[in-house]
């Protein structure tokens, strides 16, 4: 796709509802496995790694703008013929699945967006990972040398139950930062900060499920009231003692809340959590 080899995983039935899951930033769609197994008895679900994470590896002209991440999904559904979608996000994810639904409404027959990015964050210090991204001189070397500890770390940022990360999620994220290349994309992509058309989610007709995890500490709760408010079809679910990532922390009560979604059976509703 537009000289870049995207890795992609097809699981479910082929000719049924098409699901697509776009992971966040860091993360690869390996995030979304407990959700396949659940899913995969009645959908076609489809998940890639965007440029820069996962196995897919660094953008030819290193541009990770939100833009770029669009058109490299327009050119997976177009590659396997992709008529009609529900596209998933989380986070990184989440905001290229919103902007996606701007620039390709005809693709699109739901929107799910899981503590998307895109409004402005406020009087809130960016987590150490980017601000060590963004320091001269540190981000220089962060491609060369990022140890474990640093990995582990921001999981426990995004996660509210700690004992969730074990060391073999740690070792995970790990690894596939070390895909040739990942490093210096997550270096790149934090000088590609640009401003989100959030005055333009109006215009977003697809039937729209935001799910957000209260304790979020990367994007604030108060930003699902927002995505909530300028999404006129839309339906918001929130859940107590939940970080950034619902569908790792919680995968069976969101994969769930998301099942009764695309089925026509959920309202907004505020879950607590055990």
């Amino acid at each position: 796709i537009g000289g870049l080899e995207v890795h992609v995983a097809r699981d479910g039935q082929r000719g049924r509802p098409t699901l697509m899951l776009l992971h966040g930033n860091s993360a690869s769609l390996h995030t979304w496995d407990v959700w396949v197994d659940a899913l995969a008895v009645d959908y076609d679900i489809v998940r890639i790694d965007l440029p820069g994470f996962g196995l897919t590896g660094p953008h030819p002209q290193a541009d990770y703008t939100i833009d770029a991440y669009v058109a490299t999904v327009a050119g997976v559904v177009d590659a396997l013929g992709l008529q009609s979608m529900t596209l998933i996000g989380n986070s990184l994810g989440g905001n290229v699945a919103w902007r996606y639904a701007l620039e390709h409404p005809d693709t699109l027959s739901g929107l799910v967006l899981i503590d998307a990015s895109g409004f402005p964050i406020r009087e809130k210090k960016p987590s150490l990972v980017f601000r060590l991204a963004r320091m001269p001189g540190i981000s220089s070397v962060l491609p060369m040398f990022a140890p474990k500890s640093l990995y582990r770390k921001s999981l426990l940022e995004v996660y509210a139950d700690d004992t969730q990360v074990t060391d073999e999620l740690v070792q995970r994220y790990f690894e596939l930062s070390l895909r040739e290349g990942n490093r210096q994309a997550f270096v790149d992509a934090a000088g590609q900060r640009r401003a989100q058309p959030v005055d333009r989610l109006w215009s977003i007709a697809a039937p729209t499920l935001i799910l957000w995890g209260a304790q979020d500490e990367w994007i604030p709760v108060e930003h699902a009231h927002q995505f909530a408010a300028a999404i006129a079809h839309s339906q918001l679910i929130v859940y107590d003692n939940i970080g950034h990532l619902p569908m790792e922390e919680a995968p069976q009560q969101s994969v769930a809340d998301t099942l009764a979604f695309l089925t026509g059976g959920v309202h907004g509703q505020h879950h607590a959590s055990d």
